[in-house]
């Protein structure tokens, strides 16, 4: 089943169990993929967005969850950070589970090797190839430092 379906299903149980956090969250990641939807209309892609750039666009929407929530800890505001984490909690149901710190690097590893990559000018094509194989399931803020520091050392 496609994860845009599993949301979809979600949503609906959320709402017969008047679970009024999950249905909100879910609404949101269901407009949000909606949104993309549109755009690559524009960029002339009928079909929409896959699983793949679902899975980005959750792993974003939980990115931007734990920020909040730092910012909501840092400034007193516990309740509020409650909330972003439990809304992180729904989003992550959707998701693979993460890679560990040694699961990515020798990720990194792997796809510099595959590209035959010898410097920065091809961190793009790397990156590329590690969206493409782990969406969803790397932070790519962590893997293009990786990237780098592996390209510049040698």
């Amino acid at each position: 089943m496609s994860l845009r379906i599993e949301i979809m299903d979600a949503v609906k149980t959320a709402m017969k169990a008047k679970d009024t956090l999950s249905v909100s969250t879910l609404r949101l990641a269901n407009a949000a993929i909606k949104d993309r939807d549109i755009a690559a209309r524009a960029e002339d892609r009928c079909a929409g967005i896959d699983d793949g750039e679902i899975l980005t666009l959750l792993a974003k929407m939980v990115k931007q969850r734990e920020e909040s929530a730092q910012i909501y800890e840092d400034n007193g505001r516990p309740e509020l950070a409650e909330r972003e984490r439990s809304e992180i909690e729904i989003l992550r149901r959707f998701m693979p589970t993460p890679l560990s710190d040694d699961q990515l690097q020798a990720a990194v590893k792997k796809a510099v090797n595959a590209a035959d990559a010898s410097g920065l000018k091809d961190m793009g094509k790397v990156m590329g190839m590690l969206k493409g194989e782990y969406a969803g399931r790397m932070d790519m803020g962590k893997a293009g430092a990786a990237v780098k520091a592996l390209l510049m050392s040698g």
